[in-house]
Order: C-alpha cells, then sequence, then structure tokens
C-alpha cells in the first residue's frame, strides 16, 4: 500500500509539474510550403526561353522553424527562433545549406523590447514590411533589383527592436556577418570576418525608425552598413561583375524610407532605397543606385486578393536602368491553403541585364533583353 500510495503521489507532482511547465513556456511548429511552374522568355544570351519549377520562391520562399517562450516573471521572457529554408522543387536546404540558414537566435523580451543574439534579420528586412507588399515574391521588385533586400540577415549578430504607442525602434550590430562563409546573402561574397587586428573586417550594423498610426497608416526609415573583408563582393545584380570588397575600409551601405496606407479594401506603399559602395582603393570607382517602387494590395472578396507594384531602378554610375511592372491574383482555398497565378514584365536598358525571375540561376537575358515572367502556384501553411 505504502508503494502504491508512492507511487500515485510521484506521478501526481510529475503531471503537475508537467502542467506547471506547460503554463509557462511554449514551443510552435510552423511552416510553408511554396511552388508552382514558371515560363521566362529572354532567359539567356540567345533569346530563349524557359519552362521550369523555381527552386527558391514563388509568392513566399518555403521554410519550416520553431518559435518559443518562457516567462520568467517580473515581465521577462526568453524568446527564440529556429527557422530553415529549404527548396520544395528537390527537397534541398536553403542559404548555402545550413540548418538554419533563415534565423537561429536567442534572446530576453521585457518592457524594454526584444535583445537577441544569434544569425537574425538586419533592421533594411523590417523596415520594408508593409511599404513593398510583394515581398519576397519571385517577381518582387526590391528583390529584383537588389536581391540582398529579401535576404537581409547577418550571423554573429547581436540585435534589439521595441515598440511603443506605435513607435518601433530597432538596431542590429554583427561582428562578422557569414560565419559559415557560404555567402551571407546572394550577391554579397563570403565575408566570415572577426580577423584579429582587424575588428572592422566583415562587421555590419543597420537601425531603423518607424511610425505605425491606429488610423491604418505608417512611415518608415532604415539604414543598413557592410564593411568589406575576405571574400567580400557588392554585386548590383544589372549584369555587371560584382565589385570587390576585400577592405575593411570599404564599405556598402543601403538607406531608405517608405510608407503605407489601409484605404477600406485597399492598401497601398511605396517608396525609395539608396545605395552606395565606396571603395578604398582608388582605381575601383564608387557605385551608387536609386530604386523607387509603388505597390497596392485589393481584397476583392474575403478569399480573392489581387496585388501589384511598379519598380523602377536607377543605377547611372553603371548606365543601367530598369523597369519592372508585376501583377498577382490569389485565390484562398482556406485560411492556409492558396493558388496563385502571377506575372511580372521587365523592361532593361541598354547596358543593363537585369534577371526578372527570383526563383533560382539560370534565367539571366543579355544585356538591354526585356522578360516576361508568369507562373502558377500553390501555397500550403502550417
Amino acid at each position: 500500500m505504502k508503494k502504491i500510495i508512492a507511487a500515485t503521489c510521484a506521478a501526481s507532482f510529475g503531471m503537475a509539474a508537467s502542467s506547471v511547465a506547460h503554463a509557462q513556456g511554449s514551443v510552435t511548429l510552423y511552416g510553408i510550403l511554396d511552388t508552382g511552374i514558371e515560363y521566362v522568355t529572354h532567359a539567356n544570351r540567345a533569346g530563349d526561353s524557359l519552362v521550369r519549377m523555381p527552386g527558391i520562391t514563388g509568392e513566399m520562399p518555403s521554410r519550416w522553424g520553431l518559435r518559443g517562450t518562457e516567462p520568467l516573471g517580473g515581465g521577462l521572457s526568453t524568446v527564440f527562433v529556429l527557422e530553415s529554408g529549404f527548396n520544395v522543387r528537390g527537397g534541398d536546404s536553403g542559404q548555402g545549406g545550413r540548418l538554419f540558414g533563415r534565423q537561429a537566435w536567442v534572446g530576453l523580451e521585457g518592457p524594454f523590447g526584444v535583445l537577441s543574439f544569434g544569425r537574425q534579420y538586419t533592421m533594411t528586412f523590417w523596415a520594408l514590411q508593409d511599404s513593398d507588399l510583394l515581398g519576397p515574391d519571385i517577381y518582387g521588385g526590391t528583390g529584383t533589383f537588389d536581391n540582398y533586400v529579401p535576404n537581409a540577415r547577418s550571423d554573429n549578430t547581436v540585435a534589439w527592436k521595441g515598440k511603443w504607442h506605435g513607435v518601433t525602434a530597432g538596431a542590429t550590430w554583427s561582428f562578422g556577418r557569414d560565419a559559415a562563409g557560404t555567402g551571407n546573402s546572394p550577391g554579397q561574397g563570403t565575408c566570415a570576418g572577426q580577423i584579429p587586428g582587424d575588428s572592422r573586417a566583415c562587421r555590419q550594423w543597420s537601425a531603423m525608425l518607424r511610425y505605425d498610426a491606429p488610423a491604418g497608416f505608417g512611415v518608415a526609415a532604415a539604414y543598413d552598413q557592410q564593411r568589406g573583408g575576405p571574400g567580400a563582393a557588392a554585386n548590383f545584380f544589372d549584369g555587371v561583375t560584382p565589385i570587390p570588397l576585400t577592405n575593411s575600409g570599404d564599405t556598402d551601405s543601403r538607406i531608405q524610407l517608405n510608407g503605407y496606407a489601409q484605404l477600406g479594401p485597399v492598401k497601398v506603399g511605396g517608396g525609395w532605397l539608396g545605395r552606395r559602395v565606396d571603395t578604398a582603393a582608388a582605381t575601383v570607382p564608387n557605385v551608387q543606385s536609386n530604386l523607387y517602387y509603388m505597390t497596392a494590395s485589393w481584397y476583392a472578396t474575403p478569399a480573392w486578393l489581387i496585388d501589384g507594384g511598379v519598380y523602377r531602378m536607377i543605377n547611372s554610375d553603371q548606365n543601367a536602368r530598369g523597369t519592372l511592372v508585376t501583377l498577382r491574383s490569389t485565390y484562398l482555398l482556406s485560411k492556409r491553403s492558396a493558388v496563385y497565378l502571377q506575372g511580372g514584365y521587365l523592361a532593361n536598358s541598354a547596358h543593363a541585364a537585369y534577371t526578372i525571375s527570383q526563383g533560382g540561376a539560370g534565367a539571366s537575358p543579355g544585356a538591354g533583353m526585356s522578360q516576361l515572367g508568369v507562373m502558377a502556384g500553390i501555397r500550403q501553411m502550417f
């Protein structure tokens, strides 16, 4: 009888402890699977067209992840995110084959906001959330003209972000933005950093300030600077050979101003993103570009969303200009499932070779060639 009572008490205590732990903390599994079939014209210098299943993105990049939180008391909690990108086409990992290449961080959340450590998005990413309504879409304009933007992440990063009365402020500081040496973001080369005697090598920092009004509009500004180092480069994605940034005195900087407004069933957003590459070597020319965009979305019915945008890139230093017009139609089969049809047309100037598709390599036109891209796809969220 004593053994039975002891076992019962132990079981009850275990259940109570489990209940308390469950009440205090939580872990959520989530993900997106998104793929389809794409048709692209002028996919090479010969002007041939291409039909394929894109490897990187459709409406959204495919991913799965874990996010968790545990209250510690006094308004303080521990938080974490582990997020892995993958390609539905072949089941392979994205971000250079990293297990958690999209995000991997842990931190503390409290009245001061969130202070986090690990591989994280920079403030360039967070500042664009409501103004570029197409975001990381395969024909999303900011990513078409500057593929770093939807992939704005850095390793070895300390980040802080907080929100008070509609005002959000944030900053990141990376000691070496590419710890794995696999290419932290497209077009940036490799830059592991944390070199003894050169604390600036591969360093990156960003800052953001934004305001979201209860009336349904908002504005944001952000700055992002990357330092050069071994293997670093700056690609302007216009067909010109990337600029080597091997000196820690080299900088690749982006600044943006944008805004959005909700007007009944219609949401509009737009902005400007300027980029400047400054090199320490007198023999390597400095380059700057300016990207302007306007986007809009409209729920024609509760289950049918139509959105699109116009994007204009001007890079006078490399004599490259491009204009992209894109339109997307999404039908929601449920809260988690959707099908879509989208298309875009990219007009390149005579010396430009911007690529309309972010669906992976192999769809690059010759200089001066325009491209049409059309994709039908399906998306499932969990």
